[in-house]
């Protein structure tokens, strides 16, 4: 048997070795049995489906989950006797821990009345496509309260109120329209203001147009302008006529404007000889 050979056989048997210790290997690792670490857990309720804002919870809304005790959710509940007939009053996704803050208190009902904050108020005001940005005026988007009221003897435009959240668009009150960039066509929206403002709206109301302005979420900075009168949209008012004295059933005559003739401007002239500058003005 030459070298050739012996070395080929050696690297068989060699391979074949290797391959049956393996494989020996890998069926005691199935073999052993797998073993839990068991994590320490409390009940925890979520919530079952989509709850939109206004939602009376009841116990199908509920499932009871095991939670990590180390990272429990603050304000959590552990059974559903606490949290069945309250109100939602902020959007809870399904399988989201139900908490104390989107919650209404007890007995307060569900709708839109717990959801306004102490020291706030809800107020509709009538809107049409224009006035209400085409539908795009969701509930949870946020506007600006614009106003074209007669002053003086003059019209004048201006912002009364600025970053007002929308609360409802017609009857409703969820943000999955607003989630999902959908427009809502509806005559009222209901806005959260706070008296001082609520005042201020229904006074432009009665007295003039209003208009809502949609802004970003992100621009939280008040809008401070100090509006627009119609003088400044057409330009500088034109001088007051000359009136001739007439007689009796004379129509008074309006006398031409006389057109300024400009101011003759001198003319100067600047030469260069042999390097050097001189000035010449020319009447």
């Amino acid at each position: 048997m030459n070298r050739r050979n012996r070395t080929l056989i050696v690297l068989f048997i060699a391979v074949a070795i290797a391959g049956a210790a393996s494989y020996t290997v890998f069926r005691m690792i199935q073999r052993i049995p797998v073993r839990e670490v068991e994590v320490a857990t409390v009940h925890v309720a979520v919530a079952a489906q989509d709850l939109p804002m206004g939602t009376m919870v009841t116990k199908d809304h509920i499932r009871i989950v095991g939670w990590p005790r180390a990272n429990q959710v603050e304000g959590s509940f552990s059974s559903a006797e606490a949290i069945v007939g309250r109100g939602v009053i902020q959007p809870i996704s399904a399988n989201e821990p139900l908490t104390e803050s989107k919650l209404a208190p007890v007995e307060a009902g569900a709708g839109l009345s717990p959801s306004i904050p102490p020291g706030m108020r809800a107020m509709s005001v009538k809107v049409n496509e224009v006035i209400g940005v085409a539908g795009f005026t969701v509930p949870g988007t946020r506007v600006d309260v614009l106003v074209t009221v007669p002053y003086r003897d003059d019209t004048i435009s201006r912002v009364v109120v600025s970053n007002v959240q929308v609360l409802t668009a017609g009857t409703r009150y969820d943000q999955q329209a607003a989630r999902e960039g959908q427009a809502i066509s509806s005559t009222v929206v209901t806005l959260m203001v706070t008296p001082e403002d609520a005042e201020k709206i229904t006074l432009a109301q009665n007295a003039g147009r209003i208009n809502l302005v949609l802004r970003n979420p992100l621009d939280v900075l008040p809008t401070d302008t100090k509006g627009v009168r119609m003088a400044a949209l057409t330009g500088a008012p034109a001088p007051p006529p000359v009136v001739k004295a007439g007689g009796a059933g004379v129509r008074p005559r309006v006398a031409p404007a006389a057109n300024p003739t400009p101011p003759a401007q001198d003319h100067v002239v600047e030469t260069f000889k042999a390097g050097k500058k001189s000035e010449e003005v020319i009447k």
